[in-house]
């Protein structure tokens, strides 16, 4: 029995001796790992383990807002949310699918697709720009591998009303068409980055420090007047449904500092609505889209004629039997109008009185007023798209194209390089500056014409807007208003059609002091109602006595002139 129990003893002894080694040995293994996981790992680990909890993020920086020239916002940038995820991650944690296709408005199976599509990388956008309350339901749901960024989304409070004028931003806020992309350098703004302490579902639980504080965008103050841009708006979209026309444009601009107070086109679109967007219908007519002038450019064609001291105001020239043979062509008004002193021709719009003065004067005379006066060139705005165009160089006209020059065919010009010649009239001969930034001090532009020359045509153009002028109805009571109508037939395949037509008003008022000059333009108006003193010069008439009340411009006609409700017998 001894025997037995020494031998069961010394069992025990040996198992325990083997279990205190295996302990032993664990023991060694453990001390060893440790020692290599604290000490001999332990940068790389701590590396690792803030890489999971601490991130580097970019903070994003808000773009500068645009303002109209009283302060009034036009453009703002609102914090939205982004939704992210980490498809590696999500992939595992496929039982959350439903829940986040269901908060995000999307398919299973599109989810499944985009995560399968991303599968070898760390970020993919799930939806960009999400609302507020979409971004909570999202953020409450908790899933892994799911997170949101904050970014920022365009607004733009007055909608259709400036919407060619300012453009509008792309999702990522950068410039993509108008200002927002004229000035995108000077509106956007730069992101930052900060240290963060996430927890296991990416979320932020704390701050540690800034890496590069976030610059915004600076604030873009523009020369427009709100309160003119809705006016001119309202006005132009009325006449437009009115005529059944298919487009049209109103510009208005300050005449002695070249600040555009207002500029809109129909037919419109909001900047708001992304997924609206027509492609046709995002371009600003007002300087992309050109015409031949017409009868406006008779006002150019006479100041040649003074210039080179061919004719007075007074000087009679005979437009019987109302045509013109020039070589093979023959140059038309609408009725034979007779004997017309220079004035007269402006203020009856004569095809064949504005024919002779062409003639009478040299291509280069004739040429160069057109050429100072911007036409053929870019007007300097740097308005994105802004067309220049056409001028042909007086040694390859013809006679009869410098005729037909005369009253506005055989160029195209734009309806700002428009309005901007007769600003320079109103300006006593100076051609303004254009610019879309509201200026605070006063820029000379150049001149262009003598101020006796400039002062001989606003008298010139005071008369066609009187009773018997072809623009009277762009009188305004208790104001003298100066300007030209114009009525051009649209050029097709093999000539000029017989019944497409822009209808043109230009001028500018107070006459005797001019504050504002303003163009209004009308392509292809319907019906038997299409020239420019029947269709533009009402608008013109409306929109700018709503802008003088409006800058408290004082009359200067104590007469109360009632604009004739007869029609216009000319054809401009």
């Amino acid at each position: 029995m001894k025997r037995r129990g020494d031998a069961a003893l010394r069992i025990w002894r040996n198992r325990s001796r083997l279990l205190l080694a295996v302990f032993a040995l664990i023991g060694c293994g453990l001390g060893a790992r440790a020692f290599e996981l604290q000490v001999l790992q332990h940068d790389f680990l701590l590396g690792q383990g803030q890489e999971r909890q601490q991130r580097v993020v970019n903070v994003p920086a808000h773009r500068g807002m645009v303002l109209d020239r009283h302060g009034a916002p036009l453009a703002v940038s609102t914090p939205v949310d982004s939704v992210w995820a980490d498809p590696r991650e999500l992939l595992a944690n496929k039982d959350a699918w439903p829940h986040l296709a269901k908060a995000l408005s999307v398919a299973r199976a599109e989810l499944a697709a985009r995560l399968a599509e991303a599968s070898e990388r760390e970020f993919v956008y799930l939806q960009r720009q999400v609302t507020p309350s979409e971004g909570a339901r999202i953020a409450k749901l908790e899933i892994a591998g799911v997170h949101l960024q904050r970014e920022y989304r365009r607004y733009y409070p007055s909608g259709e009303v400036l919407g060619h004028l300012l453009g509008f931003t792309d999702i990522d806020d950068r410039g993509q068409e108008g200002l927002e992309l004229a000035f995108d350098a000077w509106l956007v703004g730069n992101p930052g980055q900060e240290h963060i302490v996430q927890d296991r579902r990416g979320q932020m639980i704390k701050r540690l420090q800034s890496v590069r504080v976030a610059q915004p965008g600076r604030d873009l103050t523009l020369s427009v007047d709100k309160r003119l841009q809705y006016l001119a708006y309202r006005e132009l979209k009325a006449a437009v449904q009115r005529h059944g026309a298919l487009s049209g444009s109103v510009i208005v601009l300050d005449v002695h500092s070249g600040e555009v107070l207002a500029m809109v086109n129909q037919p419109g679109f909001n900047p708001n609505d992304r997924g609206g967007f027509r492609k046709a219908a995002l371009r600003n007519r007002a300087v992309t889209d050109v015409f031949e002038p017409g009868s406006t450019m008779k006002t150019f064609t006479v100041a040649a004629a003074l210039e080179q001291g061919r004719v007075t105001p007074l000087t009679s020239i005979d437009t019987a039997p109302g045509r013109l043979r020039v070589g093979q062509h023959t140059v038309r008004d609408r009725h034979n109008l007779g004997v017309l002193s220079v004035s007269d021709i402006l203020r009856k719009s004569s095809n064949v009185g504005a024919s002779r003065l062409a003639l009478a004067v040299t291509p280069e005379a004739l040429w160069s007023i057109f050429s100072r006066a911007g036409f053929g060139q870019s007007s300097g705005s740097a308005f994105p798209g802004e067309a220049s165009g056409s001028l042909a160089e007086h040694s390859r006209w013809r006679e009869i194209e410098q005729a037909t020059m005369g009253f506005g065919y055989g160029l195209s010009v734009t309806a700002l390089q428009l309005v901007r010649a007769y600003a320079a009239i109103a300006a006593g001969g100076v051609l303004p500056e254009i610019t879309f930034q509201k200026r605070t001090e006063p820029v000379e532009g150049e001149r262009i014409l003598s101020q006796r020359l400039a002062a001989a045509l606003t008298q010139m153009l005071e008369g066609v807007t009187l009773e018997g002028g072809t623009g009277q109805r762009a009188a305004i009571p208790g104001y003298r208003v100066a300007g030209k109508t114009g009525t051009s037939k649209k050029s097709t395949a093999g000539g000029y059609s017989d019944d497409r037509y822009m209808a043109l008003f230009v001028g500018f008022a107070p006459a005797t002091a001019p504050r504002l000059a303003a163009v209004v333009v009308i392509n292809e108006p319907g019906g038997e109602v299409y020239y420019g003193g029947q269709v533009a010069a009402p608008v013109f008439s409306k929109v700018i006595a709503g802008a003088l009340r409006l800058l408290d411009v004082m009359p200067d006609d104590p007469r109360v002139f009632q604009a004739s409700a007869g029609t216009v017998g000319d054809a401009s």
